[in-house]
């Protein structure tokens, strides 16, 4: 493998709003030569949060047919962003692909997550190799199978000079810790634009709260904010991660109960949640950071990044952007990465942040 070799990252996380997809040259430093984002057609989109969430049960046939039709958008999303940057097949070394999560359950007796989209079908049909299939060897050895991210955080944002964290504002939000002396550590806080997302939608009408203006005009409820914070996810020690199987509108529904709210008022509470469970956990575990870098959709959310500052006032809170990585496509050319490294025969795991008994090389090669 070459020095500049390029890669296809892709992936759809717990927001479902779309597959981001890049292209990266490594130079090792990471170039996004190309990156687009394309849309779930509306009802394929509908069902995935439908699963994802419990909202729904599913047979074996509908499961099949689910795993092919997202590997297929995979693979549709692969070849757009290879011709954006006017690139034929033999281009590129290899495809990585998160895979769409439709459950996620890394403690209990038997530990599994779930994440579709045929490889196969990817490898068919764009013609070139791919590895998928990232988080169960780390699940397998013992680890949360996520977050996986924090590796290509560790390689590419850190600093030797003063303590940093990344914060990833999908559906969910996750902390990589990154002191300038001492192990790298991460983990998942809590909801970011999921339920925000949802609750939007089902009031509002619209796909999210665009730059968190409903939230602006509402009042955060203390009431609800302490009843949602005393769920024992937020007190629970890393190594943790959660999605929507557990942070969902059922959730939400469980902790309004019988209170009167108004719509506004709730969008303001949860964006408080959001704000309240990232700012305690970092002042909690790292409270030397000196600069938070942010990415994720929920980086475009100005009364989140506004809350957010008010809430660690001795934390300088920047975009990834000022760091030469596009924040909306950071994940995507993570997974990227993690296919290199895959291929390499390097570990993609760090054991101190998954809780796994080691580094393990992630991933399965699907061959074109």
């Amino acid at each position: 493998m070459t020095a500049t070799a390029r890669f296809i990252g892709l992936i759809s996380g717990t927001s479902v709003d779309a597959i981001d997809a890049v292209v990266v040259e490594f130079r090792p430093e990471p170039i996004v030569l190309a990156a687009t984002a394309v849309r779930y057609e509306p009802q394929l989109r509908a069902r995935i949060v439908d699963i994802s969430t419990g909202g729904g049960n599913i047979r074996l046939p509908e499961l099949g047919a689910l795993d092919t039709r997202i590997g297929l958008a995979f693979a549709a999303a692969a070849n757009a962003v290879a011709q954006l940057a006017g690139l034929a097949t033999t281009d590129i070394r290899a495809i990585g692909s998160h895979g769409q999560t439709v459950w996620h359950a890394p403690t209990g007796a038997h530990p599994s997550s779930i994440q579709l989209g045929d490889p196969n079908i990817i490898a068919e049909h764009t013609g070139i190799d791919t590895v998928a299939d990232f988080r169960r060897r780390d699940l397998a050895a013992g680890g949360q199978g996520a977050p996986l991210v924090p590796a290509f955080h560790a390689a590419f944002l850190g600093s030797s000079t003063e303590d940093r964290a990344v914060l990833n504002l999908g559906g969910i939000a996750n902390l990589s810790l990154l002191p300038a002396n001492g192990e790298v550590r991460g983990f998942d806080t809590g909801p970011a634009s999921a339920l925000m997302d949802n609750w939007a939608m089902q009031c509002f009408g619209v796909a999210y709260d665009d730059e968190g203006r409903h939230a602006g005009r509402g009042r955060v409820d203390a009431q609800l904010l302490d009843r949602m914070m005393g769920d024992t996810y937020f007190a629970r020690a890393a190594p943790k991660s959660t999605g929507r199987d557990h942070f969902n509108m059922g959730w939400l529904a469980s902790m309004i109960g019988e209170q009167q709210l108004g719509a506004e008022d709730i969008q303001a509470t949860l964006l408080a949640l959001t704000t309240r469970s990232i700012a305690e956990a970092l002042q909690r575990e790292a409270p030397l950071t000196r600069r938070l870098l942010v990415c994720g959709g929920g980086a475009h959310n100005v009364a989140l990044m506004r809350a957010l500052s008010a809430a660690l006032p001795d934390t300088s809170i920047e975009s990834t952007a000022a760091h030469a990585i596009d924040p909306d496509y950071l994940e995507a050319t993570a997974f990227a990465w993690l296919a290199r490294e895959t291929l390499a025969a390097r570990p993609g795991n760090l054991p101190a942040v998954t809780g796994a008994r080691g580094p393990r090389i992630l991933g399965a090669v699907y061959q074109a």
